[in-house]
């Protein structure tokens, strides 16, 4: 996959592509249906398939004070593009600047100037350029003028049955209630956490049920505070059972300032720190509750293990 990351500076392609635009926090399925029908296009107009996508989360720039927590950062959205079978991701670096740009100089500049634009599918609800002045119909107004076609597409309903379309908000909603099997059915896969093993307090060990502390960038979506069954990947891929806390540990501290994911992964005995980890919830298992003891938190932990195993033997591992 082609990876663009400059749109004033794109390689000559004299065929052009069809292309479609989004945030694509979540790569979710929704947004899979639009990449299909994308490759569709492309396959039948005989050129390349691309995504043009943004860098940072526009809302990031434009409100930043209520800006959505994100479902993946910029990395594990290209390993997912690239899974999709995407032929060319072009990264719009979006600042102040660009949020001034208008739909038209949008077009102009990267659809038009990078990619050529020959077709263009979007969800039916698409807004682009300044204060999201442009739409469909401005698209396809702009594409009459400029020579290319454009398809807006409904979007996708929930698996569950539910009214709401699949988005990346209703995703981010289902994580906030601890609702990570929903989450799973709308991204088609488990949601996954990231970030590198840093050292704690190192309760867990003290009591006999060892920790990693995986550090989470600020502004990265995580489920509601609670414990959950979990993979927990190591950095040469191999799967691991855990059960992971996400809280504030109420035990231990009156007024933590943020949630902090704890793994412990399950008859497991080495040495993770420093290293990256990628945490995948498969199911709730409880509440995060506040235990008056250590007698009493500790045979918790051991029911969450045991919960655990069976969960994630009902997902596919046998201990």
């Amino acid at each position: 996959m082609e990876i663009i990351r400059d749109p004033d500076r794109c390689p000559e392609s004299g065929r052009g592509h069809a292309l479609t635009i989004g945030a694509y926090d979540g790569v979710h399925l929704g947004h899979q249906a639009v990449i299909r029908s994308t490759q569709q296009t492309a396959q039948a107009l005989g050129v390349n398939m691309a995504v043009v996508t943004f860098d940072p989360h526009p809302a990031m720039v434009l409100r930043p004070e209520n800006a959505p927590k994100l479902l993946t950062d910029l990395d594990q959205k290209l390993e997912l593009l690239e899974a999709c079978g995407v032929d060319t991701v072009v990264v719009v670096p979006f600042d102040d600047e660009r949020a001034t740009e208008t739909a038209d100089e949008f077009v102009q500049r990267v659809l038009i100037g990078c990619l050529q634009a020959r077709a263009i599918v979007v969800g039916h609800d698409f807004r682009f350029g300044a204060n999201r002045t442009g739409n469909v119909d401005v698209l396809r107004s702009l594409g009459e003028a400029n020579g290319f076609n454009v398809e807006g597409v409904q979007l996708l309903p929930r698996p569950d049955g539910k009214v709401e379309s699949v988005s990346s908000t209703a995703i981010r909603r289902a994580l906030a209630g601890g609702e990570v099997t929903t989450a799973a059915r709308m991204l088609g896969r488990p949601h996954e956490i990231r970030g590198p093993v840093v050292h704690g307090d190192e309760r867990g060990r003290t009591i006999g049920f060892p920790t990693a502390n995986v550090a989470v960038p600020r502004e990265m979506a995580l489920p509601a505070d609670a414990v959950y069954a979990a993979w927990y990947y190591t950095p040469d891929g191999t799967r691991h059972p855990a059960a992971v806390n996400i809280g504030k540990r109420p035990t231990f501290y009156q007024n933590a300032e943020h949630s902090l994911v704890e793994a412990h992964l399950i008859g497991y005995d080495g040495d993770l720190y420093e290293q990256a980890a990628r945490v995948q919830t498969v199911d709730l298992i409880r509440s995060e509750v506040r235990f008056d003891g250590l007698d009493e938190l500790k045979d918790q932990l051991q029911r969450d293990i045991q919960r655990a195993t069976e969960i994630l033997d009902r997902d596919g591992w046998t201990g």
